[in-house]
C-alpha cells in the first residue's frame, strides 16, 4: 500500500470485547468457574446441555454485569435472554444463551486517556463456549488430524461489550481495549487477563474514502490474544482492504482469522448476520429486571474509574489528564495525590513517581506517601540535589529506611556552599575556553558539558539548577 493510497482512505473500527466474569460458579449452574483445571471436570448436565436440565441464573453475574454497565455510563434496563442458534463442536447445546434485542446495558460510552469518547452500543450477558484444541497442522482446524474439546469453559458467564464504529486507527483500538480492561478490573467484575482468555477481542474493520460518512464493507477479525496482536491485525487488514479497492476489486464481508506468526489475516467463513442465528426468547428463564434499590447499591459500590482518577491527579498536579495516564495505569496516583496533599511539589512528585518509583513496583508497595513527600520536599527546597534525591529514594524503595533525612545524613548529602560551588564552576570554565566561548555566543546546548563536569568534580553534590544560574550570571556579568 503506497502512502498516496493510504491518504485517500480512512479506517473505521468497531470492537467486540468478551470478558469472563469473576464468579465462583458458571452462569446457569453450580459448576466451578476456574481457569486451567483438568479438562472436562467442571461440567454437569446443565452446562453440557443434556435433556431435561434447567438453567438457574447466577445472581452475582448479574451484579457484575450491572457494575460494568454503570462504569460505562450505560442505561441499565430490564432484559431477557435469547437462544442464539449455531453449531460449533465446542457449543454443547448447539445454541448459546445470550441477549439479543433487549440487553441489560445499552447506550454508554468510554473515555480514552486523550479525552476522546467512544460510544458503547451495548454490554450484554451471555454464556461462554467450550474450547477446541486442534491437534497437528499448526493448530488450524483445516490441517488438523483430530480435535479435542474441553467443556470446562462452557457456561462461564460473559459480558460482551460492543463499541460504536468510532475508532479510527490501530493505535486508538489498542487504547480503547487498554482503557476498557482497566475499567473492568476496577469494577471487580473481571481479571482482564488476555493471556488466559478472560478478555477476548474481535475487531470489525472497514475502510472508506477519506471524508465520506458512509461505512464500507466490514470484515471481522478473530484470534487476537494481546494488544500487540490487535494493533498488527488492524493495520494488516486496513492495508489489505485498501489494496483491494485501489485495484478495482471489492471487499467481501466475512470473518477472518489473524495468524500471529505470519502477520496476516485469512478467510474463515462468511460473516453471519442476526437472522442467521434464528434468535428466540429462552423459554426456561424469566425476564431480568433489577429494581432501583439494587441498581443504586451497585452504583454506590463502585470505586473511582481510571478516567476519574486521571482527572483527580491532573487537577492536583496542575496538568492534563493524558500526562498522568501512565501513573494511573501503574496504580501510583494514590501515592502522588497523598504526597501532594502533604505539601510535596507536584512537578517533582510526578517525575520521581513516573521514573524511580515506577521502576521498582515491590519498593513502591513499601513506600509511604508521607516519606515520599518528605524526600520530594528536600529536593524542592534545595536541601538535596536531584541526583541526591534519587539516591535517597532508591534507598527507601530498597527498604533501607523510611526516613529520607536520616538516609541523606548517613550518606553525607548536604547542599554545597554557594561560594564553594561558584569556585568549582569557575575552574570548569577556565579549563574549557572553547566551549565557554560557544556558550557566550549563544549556544545553550553546551551548558550540559559544564553541568556534567561540575557534577563530576563535586561527586554529584552540586545542584544542577544552581550551576545553570551561576553560568548565566557569569555570562551576563
Amino acid at each position: 500500500m503506497s502512502p498516496d493510497a493510504a491518504g485517500r482512505w480512512e479506517v473505521v473500527i468497531g470492537l467486540e470485547v468478551h470478558c469472563e466474569l469473576r464468579t465462583e460458579t458458571k452462569l446457569f449452574c453450580g459448576c466451578r468457574n476456574a481457569f486451567g483445571e483438568e479438562p472436562n471436570t467442571n461440567v454437569c448436565p446443565v452446562c453440557l446441555g443434556l435433556p431435561g436440565s434447567l438453567p438457574v441464573l447466577n445472581r452475582q453475574s448479574v451484579e457484575y454485569a450491572m457494575r460494568i454497565g454503570e462504569a460505562l455510563h450505560c442505561d441499565i434496563r430490564p432484559s431477557i435472554f435469547h437462544r442464539k442458534n449455531y453449531f460449533y463442536p465446542d457449543m454443547p447445546k448447539d445454541y448459546q444463551v445470550s441477549q439479543y434485542d433487549e440487553p441489560i446495558n445499552s447506550d454508554g460510552w468510554l473515555e480514552l486517556p486523550n479525552g476522546k469518547r467512544i460510544g458503547v452500543t451495548r454490554a450484554h450477558m451471555e454464556e461462554d463456549t467450550g474450547k477446541s484444541t486442534h491437534m497437528g497442522g499448526g493448530g488450524r482446524i483445516g490441517d488438523a488430524t483430530h480435535s479435542l474439546v474441553d467443556y470446562n469453559r462452557a457456561g462461564v458467564p460473559l459480558v460482551e461489550i460492543v463499541s460504536e464504529p468510532e475508532i479510527g486507527s490501530a493505535e486508538e483500538a489498542r487504547a480503547y481495549v487498554s482503557e476498557l480492561r482497566a475499567i473492568l478490573v476496577a469494577t471487580g467484575a473481571s481479571d482482564g487477563k488476555m493471556e488466559e482468555g478472560s478478555l477476548r477481542v474481535d475487531a470489525n474493520v472497514s475502510v472508506r474514502p477519506r471524508g465520506s460518512t458512509a461505512l464500507g464493507t466490514r470484515c471481522e477479525i478473530k484470534n487476537m490474544n494481546s494488544l500487540r496482536s490487535l494493533g498488527r491485525a488492524v493495520e494488516y487488514e486496513t492495508g489489505r482492504q485498501i489494496d483491494l479497492l485501489e485495484s478495482g476489486d471489492r471487499v467481501v464481508q466475512e470473518t477472518r482469522h489473524w495468524n500471529e506468526d505470519e502477520g496476516r489475516t485469512s478467510s474463515m467463513r462468511s460473516k453471519e448476520e442476526a437472522d442467521d442465528y434464528r434468535y428466540f426468547p429462552e423459554p426456561d428463564l424469566v425476564p431480568l429486571a433489577p429494581d432501583d434499590q439494587w441498581r443504586k447499591a451497585v452504583r454506590d459500590s463502585l470505586a473511582p474509574m481510571p478516567s476519574d482518577r486521571r482527572r483527580a491527579l491532573a487537577s492536583a498536579a496542575h496538568t492534563e489528564p493524558a500526562a498522568v495516564a501512565l501513573l494511573v495505569e501503574q496504580d501510583l496516583d494514590g501515592l502522588v495525590l497523598a504526597a501532594i496533599g502533604a505539601g510535596a511539589d507536584p512537578r517533582i512528585a510526578l517525575n520521581r513517581a513516573a521514573n524511580e518509583v515506577a521502576a521498582d513496583p515491590d519498593g513502591a508497595a513499601r513506600l509511604s506517601a508521607e516519606s515520599f513527600a518528605r524526600v520530594v520536599t528536600l529536593e524542592a527546597t534545595g536541601k538535596l540535589t536531584a541526583t541526591q534525591s534519587k539516591q535517597v529514594l532508591a534507598a527507601m524503595l530498597a527498604g533501607e529506611s523510611d526516613d529520607p533525612e536520616a538516609i541523606a545524613e548517613d550518606r553525607g548529602f548536604e547542599a554545597m556552599d554557594t561560594s564553594a560551588l561558584q569556585a568549582v564552576v569557575d575552574q570548569v570554565i577556565e579549563a574549557n575556553p572553547g566551549p565557554w566561548q560557544r556558550f557566550l555566543d549563544g549556544d545553550p546546548k553546551v551548558s550540559g558539558l559544564f553541568i556534567g563536569q561540575v557534577m563530576k568534580k563535586t561527586q554529584g553534590q552540586a545542584d544542577g539548577k544552581a550551576v545553570t544560574r551561576i553560568l548565566q550570571e557569569r555570562r551576563d556579568g
